[in-house]
């Protein structure tokens, strides 16, 4: 994947239909196995519920994994319409669990599908949203009377500096989109940015913009 959007912060909701409660938790994961121990703590804690239904989407080793579960309620009731609705949104590195608890009243299969979406999308409406996208991260050194020419030069274009220190001279953290890599090499190569030097440290998944 490419692009994809996941959440800046884990959110929890609740909605209520016919007495039944539906607690949705949005976690953000970076791992299968994270998302998995999650899944286990989860049931822990909400031992005494009905169900919990699972729904995530992760990339991990530029594997895009996904992973549903109705947790006992009838199948395709739950887990898929969850997991349904990350896909439209482009939603990924998230666990969604819909943990409901039984009010005495049966929804039917519809009722259920429709309970199980509203009350995952209840989360994602109000969560702030991240998008990520493939990017590169570098390390640069310079002067100090060059860092603020430095920092307004990635603020128009586009560049995010992830971690500065202060030494004898400045070492930066920066992180970029691929489609602004080679402007940036080729203004180091030929000095409209006044660096000491440009060193490329690897390819990952980056920030691109926050998504209210």
């Amino acid at each position: 994947m490419e692009n994809f959007i996941t959440i800046k912060e884990n959110v929890q909701t609740e909605i209520v239909v016919k007495k039944s409660k539906f607690i949705c938790n949005l976690i953000k994961v970076d791992t299968q196995k994270e998302a998995e121990d999650i899944i286990k703590q989860f049931k822990k804690k909400y031992y005494d519920a009905r169900h919990n239904c699972v729904a995530y989407r992760l990339v991990e080793d530029n594997n895009l994994i996904e992973k549903s579960s109705d947790d006992g309620e009838p199948s395709g009731t739950a887990g898929g319409p969850m997991l349904n609705i990350l896909q439209k949104n482009n939603l990924c590195n998230i666990v969604c669990i819909v943990t409901r608890y039984f009010g005495g009243i049966l929804l039917g299969t519809g009722g259920l599908v429709r309970s199980y979406s509203d009350a995952t999308l209840s989360a994602i409406e109000i969560v702030e949203k991240v998008e990520k996208s493939i990017g590169f991260e570098f390390e640069v050194e310079l002067e100090y009377n060059n860092l603020e020419t430095f920092k307004y030069y990635c603020k128009i274009n586009n560049i995010f500096i992830k971690d500065i220190k202060y030494f004898d001279i400045i070492n930066c953290k920066i992180q970029l989109e691929e489609v602004n890599k080679v402007k940036l090499v080729e203004d180091f190569e030929t000095k409209k940015i006044n660096l000491i030097d440009l060193k490329f440290l690897y390819k990952k998944i980056i920030d691109k913009c926050i998504i209210k």
